[in-house]
């Protein structure tokens, strides 16, 4: 092999929402196969199912049960949508960001009727107007939110919608695919019917599958409404009671990588673990990017420690995508915004990383932005 092409010695660094950094033990974990049929996988895929249960602080005793689905968290969503909501009923999407959008769209490619409570980027929906609309629409008999909009990193209030929804008698779907494994859930005190989430978010596995977490009684009560073959939620877990395996060919290879994810997850200290090293890690990014002189885009009150927005420098020489690459040059990987009608980037906190490379990604962005020739740091006046 020549030399200029000899293999990095060490991936990129990713400050993404997922995929992620991962462990070396969860990496290794996909060099060996498994026999999707064969009974010692099929123990695998049981354990997971119990321990996000447990996971979740709820249990298949307590009345719920866990359904993994093969592909990335969007397959996970739209499972749901298409295998719950009666085809002749309203589904309300509470939307302030691109994952509240996409739902939008699931719902549209179904020819699914719904309503949608739309705010601003950086606004959380209120409980308030989440009652009237279902006060004044009973077609309505499901609402879906996203709890961490990972568009900016907000986090909206899932205790106080997901109340609402449950004394009004609707059912409540929240998609909490960037925030389970890190953000506290209390099922006790939510009443949330179907969560979702991902293997390649906060539990830091890797692509390939999603799972829901999904109270039984409305589980068994949605027979018949299913409007997709792969991703009918109830068929998939009657597939699952039935013979332990996946009625379509498994992720093989993110499920052994998942339970390793899943072991660290559980040395580390669990949910409180986990989320004691993320807000660390976004409190280390927070104070070196405002150093610098950068804005964070949200105000610290519905800011989450999953991913932070920040806006460009408005100076004429900053150019993101020349910005993004000198930083990958460095060995880090960030994201571009996602916002509607601001200029943001993103840089996350989660994955297998640690306050040290929240420093060194800080630098990073020092670096390029001086290379770039935009003194720091960046007056305040200028945003």
């Amino acid at each position: 092999m020549p030399q200029n092409t000899l293999p990095p010695t060490r991936d990129k660094l990713l400050f993404t929402p997922g995929p992620l950094t991962t462990s070396l033990s969860v990496k290794q974990a996909m060099l060996h196969d498994a026999g999707s049929w064969h009974s010692e996988f099929n123990t695998v895929v049981a354990s997971i199912r119990e321990r996000l249960l447990a996971l979740a602080g709820v249990s298949r005793a307590a009345g719920y049960e866990c359904v993994l689905m093969q592909g990335s968290g969007t397959f996970g969503v739209e499972s749901v949508l298409a295998s719950v909501v009666p085809h002749h009923s309203k589904l309300l999407i509470l939307s302030n960001g691109a994952y509240g959008e996409r739902m939008i769209l699931m719902a549209a490619a179904m020819r699914m009727p719904i309503v949608i409570l739309r705010t601003a980027e950086e606004e959380i929906p209120t409980a308030a107007a989440v009652r009237e609309i279902l006060q004044r629409d009973p077609e309505i008999t499901h609402v879906v939110m996203v709890h961490c909009e990972t568009t900016t990193g907000i986090l909206n209030p899932i205790a106080e919608v997901g109340q609402v929804v449950h004394e009004c008698g609707r059912q409540f779907i929240l998609d909490a695919m960037s925030s389970f494994g890190a953000v506290p859930i209390d099922f006790s005190a939510i009443p949330i019917d179907y969560l979702i989430s991902s293997a390649n978010k906060c539990i830091e596995g890797v692509p390939g599958f999603s799972f829901v977490i999904a109270r039984r009684s409305a589980l068994l009560a949605t027979e018949g409404i299913a409007r997709s073959l792969s991703l009918d939620l109830l068929g998939q877990w009657k597939g699952f009671e039935k013979n332990g395996q996946f009625r379509y060919t498994p992720p093989t290879h993110s499920i052994l990588a998942f339970q390793i994810a899943l072991s660290e997850l559980e040395a580390e200290g669990g949910v409180v673990g986990r989320a004691s090293r993320y807000a660390e890690n976004h409190r280390v990014l927070c104070e070196g990017m405002a150093r610098l002189g950068f804005q964070a885009h949200l105000s610290p009150s519905v800011q989450s420690y999953i991913i932070t927005s920040f806006h460009f420098p408005k100076d004429a020489r900053f150019n993101f995508m020349d910005f993004y690459h000198r930083i990958s040059e460095k060995g880090m990987i960030i994201y571009p915004g996602k916002l509607t009608k601001i200029d943001c980037f993103r840089i996350g906190n989660i994955g297998r990383l640690f306050a040290a490379d929240m420093r060194q990604v800080v630098r990073a962005v020092e670096e390029a932005v001086t290379e770039m020739g935009i003194a720091l740091p960046l007056p305040k006046e200028g945003f």
